[in-house]
Order: structure tokens, then sequence, then C-alpha cells
């Protein structure tokens, strides 16, 4: 009898539980759930409903077993940095907050003062940003200073959520990795980090585990709720490390791309690179499956066009907004990699505003709008790129882009011809599907994700496009 896995993917506007099997060596899909997600103020800070995320996950497993898709194994990705503080109990301490809240404005000045960025990055190889799980830590130590003494532990988004279904803890190597607390050539906690920082030891005593590790059935309560029990699976839970699993790149000299509302642009290496050309340019070293590092750099991506797209209220697909900056032939573009455009109060004029700041042209039309940020971000891929060969040494040979910003039909044209490489596309619900592939590896179904990466091309669609034109 085949088994069925289930990949529970939360990005930060929505959430889905994807079912999959194994049906003659091609890799089959369904969708059984899905659950709107966003972050909302409360208690003076930008904050998820964590209630509502679990509330969301359980429904969402009731789900599966109710269409006939009942899960041997499940496993729970989401975004990383963002976290939930338990007390000796095990019980919720304050609001999961968001990464996109203010709280941490000035807390890099602060712990720079202790440790300069240079020794920190040197540490953990984690690019500096204002959400930073070690800025966050510090922000709520210094709003809470009696979290000190009531705060036990904590655990990030995922690891939460896992912990709510099966009542163990364990930290996940691919989303610690991310929080600039970590060791990135031990792939443990940092001590000189975190006495830098000034955090509880006692906050730190969760043991660290490599993705495919299985933390156990549901508690009893979970069971009786969603009607069976199933093994639960830490995969990468970091939703970049999921998402490069599922790149079914053709050599070692491949660029990955997760485009999604963050576009993630990097290389698989076998070990970091903490010097200081990856410091000056801004890349990142993040735990990657089987002791891999992904060695990227974040830019803005498609959180630019989703905010628009918002703001238009919503009369243009993100297919027409495409075409139309497809027709445009405004000249200028805007830096993706600018922080302005993490959280202003409206995209649209702080596009305008970044553009007029630059000297460039006013645009005339929306769609001079849409061409300067989707150019944009082709841009700040090309510059990545070249940027990564010097560092690494290595020659790309293509662009592998997967995510939900794959099916930009545009921007994946405009991206090729500014590298004159290949790029493919696809495929689109790469999170889940690396999510999957940790649990399917730890299972048995594949031996290695070498295997796995070669099933994908015969079970999902990669569209091609090639360099009209060298730059």
């Amino acid at each position: 009898m085949k088994k069925i896995y289930l990949a529970i993917d939360i990005g930060a506007s929505s959430g889905r539980h994807i079912a999959a099997w194994l049906e003659d060596g091609r890799i089959e899909t369904r969708e059984v759930y899905r659950f709107p997600n966003g972050a909302e103020m409360k208690n003076g800070h930008l904050a998820w409903d964590k209630e509502a995320l679990f509330a969301h996950v359980v429904k969402g497993l009731k789900a599966a077993g109710e269409q006939g898709f009942t899960p041997d194994s499940i496993g729970i990705d989401t975004w990383a940095v963002d976290y939930v503080l338990l007390d000796a109990e095990g019980r919720d301490v304050g609001d999961m907050v968001a990464y996109r809240d203010s709280r941490t404005e000035g807390i890099d000045l602060v712990l720079e003062k202790v440790l300069p960025f240079e020794e920190h990055f040197a540490i953990c190889g984690i690019a500096k940003q204002p959400f930073n799980t070690v800025y966050q830590l510090m922000a709520v130590l210094k709003e809470h200073p009696e979290y000190a003494d009531t705060v036990e532990d904590f655990l990030l988004v995922p690891e939460y959520l896992s912990y709510r279904l099966t009542g163990k803890k364990a930290h996940e190597w691919t989303n610690v990795s991310t929080t600039a607390l970590c060791d990135a050539k031990t792939r443990s906690w940092s001590e000189r980090i975190l006495r830098a920082a000034g955090l509880p030891e006692k906050w730190f005593r969760t043991p660290i585990v490599q993705p495919g590790a299985v933390l156990g059935g549901f508690l009893p309560e979970i069971a009786a709720q969603v009607g069976y029990d199933a093994q639960v699976t830490l995969p990468a839970t970091h939703d970049t490390g999921s998402a490069y699993m599922a790149v079914p790149a053709r050599d070692d000299r491949a660029a990955f791309l997760s485009s999604g509302t963050w576009s993630l642009l990097g290389t698989e290496l076998q070990t970091p690179v903490t010097d200081a050309s990856a410091l000056a340019a801004g890349f990142t070293n993040e735990g990657g499956y089987n002791g891999t590092t992904r060695f990227l750099k974040n830019i803005m991506g498609m959180w630019m066009l989703q905010c628009i797209y918002k703001e238009i209220g919503e009369v243009h697909s993100f297919a027409q907004m495409a075409q139309m900056a497809a027709r445009s032939t405004y000249p200028a573009c805007v830096d993706a990699t600018d922080n302005r455009f993490l959280a202003p109060a409206n995209m649209l004029e702080e596009v305008k505003q970044a553009l007029k700041d630059a000297g460039a042209p006013q645009p005339q039309e929306f769609a001079d709008i849409l061409r300067a940020v989707t150019m944009g971000l082709a841009v700040c891929y090309k510059n990545a790129i070249a940027e990564m060969s010097s560092i690494t040494g290595k020659t790309f040979t293509s662009v592998n882009i997967v995510g939900g910003g794959s099916q930009n039909i545009v921007l994946n044209q405009m991206t090729a011809d500014l590298t004159g490489l290949p790029v493919y596309a696809g495929p689109t619900e790469a999170t889940a599907l690396g999510n999957l592939a940790s649990q399917m590896i730890a299972a048995g179904e594949f031996a290695t994700l070498a295997d796995f990466r070669r099933a994908l091309p015969d079970s999902f669609d990669i569209l091609t496009f090639e360099p009209k034109e060298e730059k």
C-alpha cells in the first residue's frame, strides 16, 4: 500500500497542506487545504496569530483524512527568524511578533558595541538584517527584562507548531542557522554571540537536529481531533531550505533562486564562506540539507509586487501586471535590495520616491512603475550572480527559479536576457516539495536528495527561457 506524506507549508500570506505519494516513479501531489495568514497589530507590535495558525494546521490535518489522504508522515515548514517564548511548563509567553515589526530598530548598534559585526559575521555567516533573531531576542528582553527569569526556552515557528502536535521540542538546523546566533562551522550555538547579546544560557538547551529527524506521533488529543496518528518529521523547516531541495539542478554550477515574497538567490556549497568578500557583498550562509550551505543573497522579491497588487485594489492580476511591465519602455529601475522597501506605508509611493531620489525620470504610467520594479529584480539577480561567481570561483551555467515567482514569465525572460544564462522555471510548489523530500528520504522512498531531484522533471512542468541577447 502506498504511503502518503503531507507537507504543511506556511508563508507570510497563506498556508497550504499538500499530500503526496509515489506512483510509477512519479511524485503525485494534491492540495487538500489552504488558509490565509497575515500579521496584525497586537499589544503595540506587529504579530502573527499563533492560535489561528495552529488551528489551521489541525483543520488541514483533519481535511486530509476526510479526503482520503490520511498521511503516514507530516512535516511543517515556515518562514525563518520568528519565534515563540516558553516557560518552564512549556506554555507560551507573550506574542509571536513578526519580523517586519519595528522593535529591533537600533538593536544592531547595541550589539556592535560589544561584538563588531565583522567578527559576528565571521562566526555565524549571516548577513545583517534588522529582523535577525538575535536582534529580536535582545529587543524582547529589553522590553521585558522579567523574561530572563520567567522564560525557559524558545522555539522557531515551525518547531513550535510541531511541538504543539507532539509535545516534543527540537531545533532544526536549516532554520536556527538563520538566527545569527550559531557558529556556521560547528553547527551549534555560539557562546561568544550569546554572551555578547546578553541572552540567558538556559534559553539554548533544546538540542539542534538535522532535517529529516523524526519527533514522533501526535499527542492523544491531536490524534482524537484529526481521526488518526502520524509521524511528525522535521523537514528543512526554513521554507527556503526546503525550496532549495526541490531545485532540479542539472549540475553543481547552477544558480538557485527561490522566488516568493523574498527572492533568495544563491548556490549550494559544501562549506560556509564567512570572509570579508562575502560580508561586503551582503551574502549569507544558511544551513542546508545533508550538511550543505545555502550561500545566498536576500532580495526583496515578489513582496514589492504583492504590495502594489493590494494597493491598486487587486484590479489587475499578477500576470496582467507582468505584461504591462513588458510593454513599458521606462528606462530606469529600483534597487530591490534596499531596505526602504521592507515595510513602507505605501509601496507605490516608495517606488516613485526611490526613483526620484536616484535622479530617474518621473514615471508617466502605472506600467512604468511595474517595469521599474520588475527590471529592478532582474538587475539584482544579474548582479548577485556576478558577485557570487567572484566570491566562490564558480562559473554559473544556468539560473533555476522555483516557487510562486517562477510563474512570472516576463521576469524570467528579463533574467535570462540580462544574465545571458538559460533560466529553468519550476516547480512552482518547490517549498512543499522540498518538505516532502525530507520526509520521503527519511522513510526510504528515495535513497538520496539527488535521486529525489532526478524525479522532478518527470513529475512537474519546468519551463525554459533562453537569453535573447547578451548584456
